[in-house]
C-alpha cells in the first residue's frame, strides 16, 4: 500500500460563490481534491481522496506518480525558536497529523484571514 501522506496537499480558501470553505488539492495526483469547511477539514478530507486515488491506480495499473513530481513543491525552510517548535510538535502530535500538515493548516487559516479582512 502506498504512503498518501507523503504526497504535497495544497490548500486554499474557496470563494462564497464556490460556497466557501477550503479547497485541498495534490499536485502529483491529477483531479485529486478535498475540502471543508475548515483547512484540518479539507486537508484530511484531501487525504481520504488520495488514498482512494492512489488504490484505484494500483487496482487498475495505472502509472503511480512519485511523490513530488507534479507542480511546484513550495518548499520553504524556516528557523524558529525551541520553545515554538517544542509547542507544534506537542499539537501536531495531540491532533494525530505532521507537523508539516499543521503548519500548512495555520498558515492556510492565517492567509485566508488576511484575504478576508483585505
Amino acid at each position: 500500500m502506498i504512503d498518501h501522506k507523503r504526497y504535497l496537499v495544497e490548500i486554499r480558501p474557496l470563494s462564497a460563490e464556490d460556497g466557501g470553505g477550503w479547497l485541498a488539492t495534490f499536485p502529483d495526483l491529477p483531479g485529486c481534491m478535498g475540502d471543508g469547511a475548515t483547512p484540518e477539514e479539507a486537508i484530511a478530507d484531501g487525504y481520504s481522496a488520495a488514498q482512494a486515488w492512489l488504490q484505484v491506480a494500483e487496482q487498475s495499473g495505472d502509472p503511480i506518480p512519485e511523490p513530488g513530481t507534479g507542480g511546484e513543491s513550495g518548499r520553504f525552510v524556516a528557523r524558529v525558536p525551541k520553545s515554538l517548535h517544542t509547542r507544534l510538535a506537542a499539537r501536531a502530535a495531540q491532533e494525530g497529523v505532521s507537523m508539516n500538515t499543521l503548519l500548512v493548516s495555520i498558515i492556510a487559516e492565517g492567509i485566508g484571514a488576511r484575504t478576508h479582512h483585505a
